[in-house]
This record gives structure tokens, C-alpha cells and sequence, in this order.
């Protein structure tokens, strides 16, 4: 008997195996559980509608967010950028996550520290950077200055520096997997036309 090719049989095993992934199963470890999740928002990346250019600069534009310390307003602030040069809402929303309770402590400090060295900045005005010798409201508020912006604009930097790995690594992993599943489709294809006009 003839086996038809269906056109969204591809379409319907990838559904099928992401959704798979969100059935409640045994209790799992912490690392498991992350593995899992990291798995099926992976799925769920390759499977989006769009032109690769398209999604992975919707991803670039929340990476590039996430790391800005401007907690509450990161997820309006990439879907602003996302806007802006025309990239995919969703993935500009999921890239703010590359800031989160887990990495807020080291993300920031790390941006502090290139922000540092980028300006040259040794200590944080001539008071230094012990908390206690600001006695007074300006040097509060001349301390809070320099403390932000050093924090800016090394959040600035590293933040282009993450938007264009993300974009580069997502369009990569994009292509690369829809030219993968352009190929399968054709194979199975094929396969499907033989198995309908076998030779005589």
C-alpha cells in the first residue's frame, strides 16, 4: 500500500516534541529540571516562524537589555529595541532573561568592573570607595553618579558585546537547523514518491 507524504507531518512531530517536554513527569533534581527547561525553550527557538535574520535579531535586542540594571523596565526595553530594528517580540522578551535572581550579583559586577576599566577610574570620586566618609548629601549623590555611570557604561559595552554573540550564535543555529530539516524533508520526500511509483 502507498504511504502519502504529509506536508505538516514536520511541523506536527516538532509541536509534539515540545509540548512532550511540558508534561509533568517524576520529580527531578535542580540541574535536571534547568536542563529540561534550557531543552524546551531550545525547541521552542528552532520552531518559530520567521527569517532567521528576523528572530535572532529579536534576540540580540533583549540580550543587549538584560544586561542594563533597570530592573522592571528591561523586558519594555528590549521589545523597544526589537522594534526599532524590526526583530521578534517574543525573543527579545526570553533574551532579557540572560538577567536573573541567579546571575544579577555576578552580571553587574562584572559590568562595574569594565566600566572601570574602560573610564580608568581607580576609586569612585576622591573620597574612595569607603561608604563610610560620605557624611553629606552631595557626596552621596556625586558618589551615586559616578557609581552609575561607570555601571552604564560597562552594562553598555558588554551588553553589545552578548547582542552580537546572540545574534551571530541564533542565526547560526537557525540556518544551520532549517537546513537540516529542508534536507530530511526532501529525503522523506523522495522515499514517499518511490514507495507511491515503485519501478515495474
Amino acid at each position: 500500500m502507498a504511504v502519502r507524504y504529509n506536508k505538516k507531518s514536520i511541523d506536527k512531530e516538532e509541536h509534539q516534541s515540545v509540548y512532550r517536554l511540558s508534561e509533568p513527569r517524576q520529580r527531578k533534581t535542580i540541574w535536571e529540571s534547568w536542563r529540561r527547561w534550557f531543552r524546551l525553550m531550545y525547541l521552542r527557538f528552532i520552531t518559530l516562524r520567521g527569517h532567521p535574520e528576523y528572530l535572532a535579531r529579536g534576540l540580540a535586542a533583549g540580550v543587549f537589555a538584560g544586561f542594563f540594571p533597570f530592573f522592571g523596565f528591561q523586558t519594555l526595553l528590549g521589545v523597544a529595541i526589537a522594534v526599532i530594528f524590526r526583530g521578534h517580540k517574543f525573543l527579545a522578551i526570553a533574551g532579557t532573561w540572560i538577567s536573573n535572581p541567579f546571575t544579577y550579583l555576578p552580571l553587574y559586577f562584572f559590568n562595574f568592573q569594565v566600566g572601570r576599566w574602560l573610564l580608568g577610574v581607580e576609586q569612585l570620586s576622591s573620597l574612595g570607595d569607603d561608604l563610610r566618609s560620605l557624611t553629606q548629601f552631595s557626596d552621596i549623590l556625586e558618589f551615586g553618579a559616578e557609581f552609575a555611570t561607570v555601571l552604564l557604561v560597562g552594562s553598555s559595552v558588554v551588553g553589545l558585546a552578548g547582542a552580537i554573540a546572540s545574534y551571530v550564535g541564533g542565526f547560526w543555529v537557525l540556518r544551520h537547523w532549517r537546513q537540516r530539516r529542508l534536507r530530511q524533508s526532501k529525503v522523506k520526500s523522495q522515499k514517499s514518491k518511490v514507495r507511491q511509483f515503485p519501478t515495474q
